[in-house]
């Protein structure tokens, strides 16, 4: 991942440890832990909790924007967790926001908001890549001893539903079901009426309709996955059962379990009594009685459909789901989740397949692109290993336009590339890659242009940046036969001239197509890095 301005805010890492706090910006509420990670194991222990619920996912009712009260309620939280972070000499501090931020058309003002009051870089991430990481968050507290499982996750404002393994997540989804908008939208009536509650479970039943079917169509013959649950809903039920049940809490909770039936009595229980019978039931906080019913909902149906009897409780989900990511990405573990830590690079190749992507060729550029790129660092910029990262994948699917059509495909690359399920990446990740695609050819990035426009400044300048390298990588194979073998670069600074000395894979070739190519694309990286390029093949130099 690209390195927030506030990854390490206090200070270097302590020998073989490191303190880790990870911030979970959820539609209902904003949760924080901080872990200390020990390197040499590795693994991860949970050294402090906090949980604000202050309703983020709060509506104007007519433009879906995040409210004034929403966000000011949001900020001091947040100014909260980070006076906490630096008052125990956190390391390293990651965000993430989901749902709520996600679909509010202010939810990028709300980010940019955080980062200039709080000093807190958000990242953004997808459905997907939420479940990806919720479902990180379990495989790390639980043994699912080689059985398949169905992770579900009730949040504020979406549910996400997976079905995995110890080796990876077949399935993952996120659904725009969650106890907050279920009960902002369709409950009206205290206690709920019949109707209402019909409707919502009807409602309910409609949306996971889809993702369940996908699920199903997923599983094996005979195969019988286990059920764990998630977050807060699940855990308020758990909690309440408990305590009716056995007269206190288990601590832990994890492990514990309910059926079905269970469920659907406890939630039946709810929607027959008022918000305020609710509020004196053992175990239920304030702001959890108001939208129990609707996510009690979303569980009961989920259960019914999936033909699932029992639940399990995990206590890790998202914010444990950040630290197996954060410490993936800084390789720090090497055990059964190391396969997670390829997630991006499988991520890529499968949407470059189903794009029909001619990856012997993307991957050809690519090389040309790490070449140039590492040559040039130091020298003409200064981007490093979460920058190439970037790079790389825009180079592997830079011509995935061409699955729609060869006219433009560089605008069309853009859009597959930021509407596909790619994992591992923030939104502000994934908009850099489409970017960087787009402007492989054609038009240079400008300020006119919306997506790029909308980027925080230093990611403009990669763009612009990465780009230009990207034209020179794909000019280099022009034909699509590689016919350059290599490229070496010589700076001289005195006269501000780049000399790239190509070296042909067939002495025989005059290769005159890609040094063409080469002299019509240099320009771009002329005047975007403010120097001369000067191509030279065997005798044959363009300058």
């Amino acid at each position: 991942m690209i390195a927030s301005p506030n990854d390490n805010p206090t200070g270097d890492d302590h020998g073989n440890t490191c303190l880790l706090a990870a911030i979970d910006i959820g539609t209902n509420s904003i949760h924080m832990v901080i872990v200390e990670i020990d390197k040499t194991l590795p693994a991860f222990t949970i050294m402090n909790r906090e949980k604000d619920t202050v309703r983020l996912g709060e509506q104007e009712p007519k433009t879906g924007r995040l409210t004034e009260e929403a966000i000011k309620r949001a900020i001091a939280s947040l100014q909260r967790c980070k006076d906490l972070a630096t008052s125990l000499k956190v390391d390293h501090l990651v965000a993430t926001a989901t749902s709520a931020t996600r679909e509010a058309p202010n939810g990028q003002e709300f980010i940019q908001r955080v980062a200039s009051e709080v000093g807190i870089q958000i990242n953004l991430i997808s459905g997907y890549e939420e479940a990806r990481r919720i479902y990180l968050g379990v495989l790390s507290g639980m043994d699912f001893q080689e059985h398949s499982h169905v992770i579900i996750d009730i949040g504020g404002g979406s549910t996400e539903i997976i079905l995995a393994d110890t080796h990876e997540a077949r399935f993952l989804s996120s659904t725009k079901v969650g106890a907050v908008r279920l009960t902002e939208e369709f409950v009206t009536t205290d206690p709920i009426s019949e109707t209402e509650f019909a409707y919502l479970r009807a409602y309910a039943r409609g949306m996971l309709e889809r993702p369940i079917d996908e699920l199903r169509r997923k599983l094996g013959e005979n195969e019988q996955p286990q059920l764990v649950g998630t977050s807060g809903t699940i855990e308020t039920l758990v909690t309440i059962h408990a305590l009716q049940k056995l007269g206190e809490i288990p601590s832990p909770l994890q492990g514990y379990q309910m059926s079905r039936k269970e469920v659907k009595d406890l939630v039946k229980k709810f929607a027959s009594i008022t918000y305020e019978e609710r509020l004196k039931v053992p175990g239920m906080s304030d702001k959890r009685a108001e939208i129990i019913v609707a996510g009690g909902v979303i569980l009961m149906e989920a259960m019914s459909m999936l033909g699932l009897e029992n639940i399990t409780i995990c206590e890790r989900a998202l914010r444990e789901g950040m630290i197996v990511d954060w410490m993936l990405a800084h390789g720090l573990i090497e055990s059964r989740l190391r396969y997670q830590g390829e997630v991006r690079q499988r991520s890529v190749y499968k949407i470059a397949r189903k794009y029909q992507v001619d990856t012997e060729y993307s991957e050809r550029v690519a090389q040309f692109s790490k070449s140039l790129f590492e040559q040039l660092t130091g020298i003409l910029h200064d981007w490093g290993t979460e920058e190439w990262e970037l790079l790389w994948a825009a180079t592997i699917l830079h011509n995935c336009g061409l699955y729609i059509s060869h006219s433009a495909h560089h605008k069309h690359s853009y859009y597959l590339i930021r509407n596909a399920e790619l994992l591992g990446f923030t939104e502000l990740e994934l908009e850099t890659i489409a970017n960087l695609a787009r402007y492989h050819r054609k038009s240079t990035p400008k300020k006119k242009h919306e997506p790029y426009s909308k980027l925080p400044d230093t990611y403009r300048k990669m763009v612009k940046q990465l780009s230009a390298i990207l034209r020179l990588a794909v000019a280099l194979d022009r034909r699509q036969i590689g016919a350059i073998k290599t490229v070496e670069c010589k700076y001289d600074e005195e006269y501000k001239k780049l000399h790239l000395h190509l070296a042909p894979t067939d002495p025989n070739d005059d290769c005159a197509l890609e040094l063409w190519n080469l002299d019509y694309n240099k320009l771009v990286f002329e005047d975007e890095f403010g120097v001369k390029v000067v191509a030279t093949l065997n005798s044959f130099s363009v300058a």
